[in-house]
């Protein structure tokens, strides 16, 4: 990763907690129950009641530059990929055309006789029949 890139994503990461920081702190737009609950109370005592707009810009300027910040460091991220993977065949066809290929020798044919086992192999002659001493 070049320098550039590891810069642009240490802001892109202070964006994001920026982001974060943001809309924890602002007003609902309804005055219900569940800003309160979480904290709205707090952001009216520090900001006062009208803080709500500067808030809101903030927050879509913050939200634009983690977008551009995305989109920059994908294109340096796609532009350094491209280049390496350049260079990476340029010394493939560098090294094919150092080394000679070599061709196998001719193949001649070798007549091997099929393996056998008990099922495939001839059968032995057959034992010779007992001769009955009885029947003479």
């Amino acid at each position: 990763m070049s320098i550039v890139t590891i810069l642009l994503s240490i802001v892109l990461v202070l964006v994001c907690l920026l982001l974060i920081l943001l809309v924890l702190i602002q007003l609902p737009k309804k005055e219900a129950g569940a800003g309160l609950a979480f904290g709205g109370g707090a952001a009216d005592a520090l900001f006062g009641a009208g803080a709500g707009n500067p808030l809101t810009k903030i927050t879509k300027y913050a939200t634009g530059a983690f977008f551009v910040l995305l989109l920059l460091i994908a294109v340096l991220q796609n532009s350094a990929s491209r280049n390496s993977s350049k260079s990476f065949q340029q010394q493939l066809e560098q090294q094919n055309k150092q080394m000679p290929v070599d061709q196998p020798p001719a193949a001649t044919a070798v007549f091997v006789p099929p393996a056998s086992n008990a099922l495939t192999a001839p059968a032995t002659a057959a034992p010779a029949a007992p001769t009955n001493a009885a029947t003479k």
